[in-house]
């Protein structure tokens, strides 16, 4: 297994590009299955998730090709049985079930993991999918889908701790071969999911509202095949700024998109970081002391639960008492003990994380426990003096491409080695 060794204490300075949108990739590579002619996506970033959602693809009969960052499929002829071990791995992989039920009107696809982050049910999936018609039934891990007829309507996906992004991209994409008009209410509006609605339109669908409360979906007979290029990663390029900041150093971001990414850069510049727009380039600097914030993770267009870990590490080395509220998953301050290794003084108060910062940080060996926690463990080797080893970086190669030869590009002392 790998792990990155780091050796901190050097400010970041150079330029980076951004790669494709991992939770925008995963659900549009999902989306080829409702056609039978040809699809291509470019600018498909190199992660262990896109290899997996590719093995997905072709374990239900579709014919894929991955060369560099451009996908090719076409799914002439499928089977609606999803692989019970392939798709158990990354919870990506339920929005195969969208797409099967819509051209095949059946899908029998097993429940979905992922990071351990918290509770992530699929009802509000489960839930659209019945008012559009479906029967379902959950039996040996596997949920069961069936609709001899999907019928458009009205339904709402807000939950507990929002509405849900991928659960809104599965019922648009069921939605566009069902009959009638679909309105989904309370509609995630995160990028990722009007890059989807904008991949489905160019197939052919009928998909108003994407990137609202509100999104309708006009079902059409037949979906044909499209070409399509993914968004940049707005969490890839969040994560870049912060370790920008965080080793003191300047460091250009290219093929970012600043206009998704409001509410990071906001905090950034309330934090005391120089951010500079230029086209679509953003360049990331201290500007003089760092200063403590407070952050409360919503929903697009709110500050990012995604990037909550990382910024956890800035403000760690900020001076002064930060308060982060994490609001849409109840376990994801699991990087809280693996810091405190580091020397940061974090405390938990219920769904708070109480950030007395300022103290330098001093490398030890970690334990990445999910995606974003392994990112700010990275961020916060870099800072930190002396060596850090950051073990179980698989997660990290789940969703950021090639993240230490990006780093090793910018100055930074990392490398992969295997865990002793």
């Amino acid at each position: 297994m790998d792990s990155l060794l780091i050796k901190g204490g050097v400010p970041l300075n150079g330029d980076v590009t951004i790669s494709g949108a991992k939770n925008a990739v995963l659900p549009i590579m999902a989306a080829t299955l409702l056609t039978a002619e040809r699809c291509v996506i470019r600018r498909v970033p190199d992660l262990s998730d896109v290899k997996f959602m590719a093995q997905i693809l072709t374990s239900l009969g579709a014919e894929v090709k991955l060369e560099g960052d451009t996908f090719t499929v076409c799914a002439a002829k499928i089977n609606p049985v999803g692989d019970y071990d392939l798709i158990r791995k990354m919870r990506g992989s339920i929005c195969i079930m969208g797409p099967l039920l819509g051209r095949l009107r059946k899908a029998t696809v097993s429940l979905p993991g992922g990071c351990v982050i918290g509770a992530r049910p699929i009802d509000l999936h489960l839930k659209g999918f019945q008012a559009l018609g479906a029967k379902i039934k959950i039996e040996a891990g596997y949920v069961h889908a069936t609709a001899p007829k999907l019928k458009g309507g009205d339904l709402f996906l807000g939950g507990r701790a929002g509405p849900t992004v991928l659960g809104t991209a599965n019922i648009m994409m069921a939605a566009s071969l069902a009959e009638g008009v679909t309105i989904i209410e309370s509609a995630a509006c995160e990028p990722e999911v009007v890059d989807v609605a904008n991949f489905l339109n160019a197939m052919g669908a009928k998909i108003v509202g994407a990137g609202s409360p509100t999104v309708t979906i006009t079902g059409v007979k037949k979906l044909h095949g499209a070409e399509h290029e993914v968004i940049p990663d707005r969490i890839e390029a969040a994560t870049f700024a912060i370790a920008a900041a965080a080793t003191n150093g300047e460091v250009t971001i290219h093929g970012a998109r600043a206009d998704h990414l409001h509410a990071v850069l906001d905090k950034l510049r309330e934090a005391g970081v120089k951010i500079e727009r230029n086209g679509a380039s953003i360049k990331v600097k201290r500007n003089g002391k760092l200063k403590p914030v407070d952050i409360t993770t919503l929903p697009y267009s709110g500050f990012p639960t995604d990037v909550q870990a990382q910024m956890m590490v800035l403000m760690a080395l900020t001076p002064g008492i930060s308060i982060i509220t994490e609001r849409i998953f109840e376990s994801r301050f699991m990087h809280v003990s693996e810091l405190a290794r580091l020397g940061a003084d974090i405390a938990i108060e219920g769904p708070s994380a109480i950030i007395k910062g300022g103290k330098p940080l001093s490398g030890a060996p970690v334990m990445a426990s999910d995606l974003r926690a392994s990112a700010a463990l990275v961020i916060a080797g870099l800072a930190a003096r002396g060596k850090t080893q950051v073990n179980r970086v698989y997660h990290l190669d789940r969703g950021y491409e090639k993240i230490d030869a990006k780093l090793r590009k910018l100055g930074a002392r990392i490398e992969r080695v295997q865990e002793t």
